[in-house]
């Protein structure tokens, strides 16, 4: 048997019937930049997570940096981010100018540790970005407390949380502004790059609209610096189609998490991923943690099985930031995970039978 890690051609197939008239209602009405697709999908998308206001952006990375940039981040700012997150969080602060400043996460939810952040505040600091990892929240209520004490700006990285929740409330419109990744393999993925930004504030709102169009709220009219981060007509209207099945795929992912705590349940030296009591995880990932990780990696290739590394190098380990001066040791819990955490295959389609194959191909090599 061949598991893939995703199977994006199991989902087309079941939605193909929907889609094709929606990208063939984009062709004949030539409305392939922004437009009705676009804005529907904002509303649409807004509403779902509790947030008043929705910007559809090129891409993930290009909504984490408009984020920082409308609230004033520039140079000589710091921005606090968590060193076990995808690379693009950090490229928010970056592309503004900004110094990233790593902090250690959690070892149970992999998520940025609350008690590790508040050293890491300088009078330079100007923003925490708290992202909600392989689909569960971070703790937000600390991070909240720390941000306000401090006169710091909160925001959310949800690249990887569409319809994850903190104590009952879905992420995103938990802080002043979030932004989200629609790459196509994520939970609400588009047909190529595509992301957002969102908020409550009316104004940061209308700088958003400015910024992703040349800096311009009306043609030709350009109020402030700004960059082409306009999203496609045809992602519009895929993440429309999409977002309508999305509360579905959300619970399958949960079932087949369920599952793999079923089957893998009782093998010695595999940790499952823990749900934390204020959360719904929305699994974007399945991660396990293992020794000879390398070692269970290569026999599930043998086996067929897909697998991925989420993610192998720390981000204050990267080449690209030796110019901040961390060295190994400076995170150890995220170093010790980077070395031990094995994605498994997760997507809404996947069968009762492909877990039980994985979990048995796992028991295998331990027993």
């Amino acid at each position: 048997m061949r598991v893939p890690f995703v199977d994006l051609k199991a989902q087309y197939a079941s939605i193909k019937d929907e889609m094709l008239p929606a990208i063939h209602s984009v062709l004949d009405n030539t409305a392939y930049v922004l437009g009705k697709p676009v804005s529907e999908f904002e509303a649409a998308f807004g509403a779902a997570h509790g947030v008043r206001y929705c910007c559809g952006v090129s891409s993930g990375t290009d909504a984490n940096h408009m984020v920082l940039w409308a609230l004033g981040i520039g140079p000589g700012d710091e921005v606090i981010i968590p060193a076990n997150t995808f690379i693009a969080t950090a490229w928010g602060a970056t592309l503004c100018g900004a110094t990233p400043v790593f902090v250690d996460c959690e070892p149970d939810s992999y998520n940025i540790d609350p008690k590790k952040l508040e050293a890491r505040i300088t009078p330079r600091t100007k923003a925490i970005v708290a992202v909600h990892l392989f689909g569960q929240a971070a703790d937000m209520d600390p991070l909240s407390e720390i941000a306000h004490r401090h006169n710091v700006v909160l925001v959310e990285d949800c690249a990887q949380s569409h319809f994850a929740e903190y104590k009952g409330r879905r992420t995103g419109g938990l802080s002043r502004a979030s932004s989200y990744s629609f790459y196509p393999g994520k939970n609400l993925g588009a047909y190529g790059e595509a992301g957002a930004a969102a908020t409550n504030d009316a104004e940061l709102a209308r700088k958003f609209k400015m910024i992703r169009d040349h800096g311009a709220e009306k043609k030709y009219h350009h109020e402030m610096y700004g960059h082409n981060y306009r999203m496609e007509g045809i992602q519009g209207a895929v993440l429309g189609v999409k977002l309508r099945h999305l509360g579905v795929w959300t619970e399958s992912r949960r079932r087949n998490a369920a599952l793999y705590r079923k089957h893998l349940q009782g093998i010695l030296g595999v940790v499952p991923p823990q749900e934390m009591a204020y959360a719904k995880h929305v699994y974007h990932l399945y991660v396990i943690r293992v020794t000879k990780r390398d070692e269970l990696q290569r026999h599930l290739e043998e086996k067929g099985i897909a697998t991925g590394l989420h993610y192998p190098i720390p981000l204050h380990l990267q080449k690209a930031f030796a110019h901040l001066g961390y060295k190994e040791g400076d995170f150890p819990v995220t170093e010790k995970a980077a070395g031990e955490i094995l994605s498994l295959p997760m997507y809404p389609e996947l069968t009762e039978e492909q877990i039980e194959y994985v979990s048995d191909a796992i028991r295998g090599f331990f027993v």
